[in-house]
C-alpha cells in the first residue's frame, strides 16, 4: 500500500491507503477525526463535507489518490478559524442544531461560502447549501446562521 503525505488542518500527515481510499475514511479511521460524519457515500447529502484546497468537497467520494497536495481543513480546526468561528457562533446564538449529525457538513460548507462571498445574497446562500441535506429540517435556521456570521464579518 502506498503512503500519502496529507497536510490536515495546517499538520502534516502520512498515512498507508488503497488508492482508492476516500478521504473520508482517512480522517475517520487512519487520522482518529471523527467530526467529519458519514451520510450516504455517494455524495449527495453533504454530512461528510470538508474543505479541499479551500472548496467545499465531499470526503465520501475523493479517493485519497486524487488529493494531491490540497490541504484539508475539517470542522476540527473551525473553533481556531474566524470565519469558522463566526459561522460555529452564529450557528449557536440562532440555535440551528437538532439531531446535530449533518452539522459539521452545514458548517463546512457555509465557511466556504462566506469565505468565497463575505455577503451573500440570499440566493446565493440556497445555491450554495442547496446539496447538504438537513434531516431534521433546520434549514430556515441554518439559512438565518450565515445571514447573522455574514453580518459579522
Amino acid at each position: 500500500m502506498p503512503t500519502y503525505t496529507l497536510t490536515v488542518n495546517g499538520r502534516q500527515a502520512a498515512v498507508m491507503a488503497d488508492p482508492s481510499t476516500p478521504l473520508l475514511w482517512v480522517l475517520r479511521d487512519d487520522l482518529k477525526m471523527t467530526g467529519t460524519k458519514y451520510g450516504c457515500g455517494i455524495a449527495a447529502c453533504g454530512a461528510c463535507t470538508v474543505l479541499v484546497g479551500g472548496v467545499a468537497s465531499r470526503s465520501c467520494v475523493l479517493p485519497i489518490s486524487l488529493l494531491g497536495e490540497r490541504p484539508v481543513v475539517t470542522i476540527e480546526a473551525m473553533a481556531t478559524d474566524p470565519v469558522g468561528r463566526r459561522v460555529q457562533d452564529a450557528w449557536v446564538s440562532t440555535d440551528v442544531v437538532q439531531c446535530g449529525y449533518c452539522q459539521s457538513g452545514q458548517i463546512m460548507t457555509a465557511v466556504a461560502l462566506l469565505r468565497a462571498v463575505p455577503k451573500p445574497t440570499d440566493a446565493q446562500i440556497e445555491q450554495s447549501m442547496g446539496g447538504n441535506i438537513c434531516r431534521c429540517g433546520t434549514y430556515v435556521r441554518i439559512r438565518q446562521a450565515i445571514r447573522n456570521a455574514a453580518q459579522f464579518g
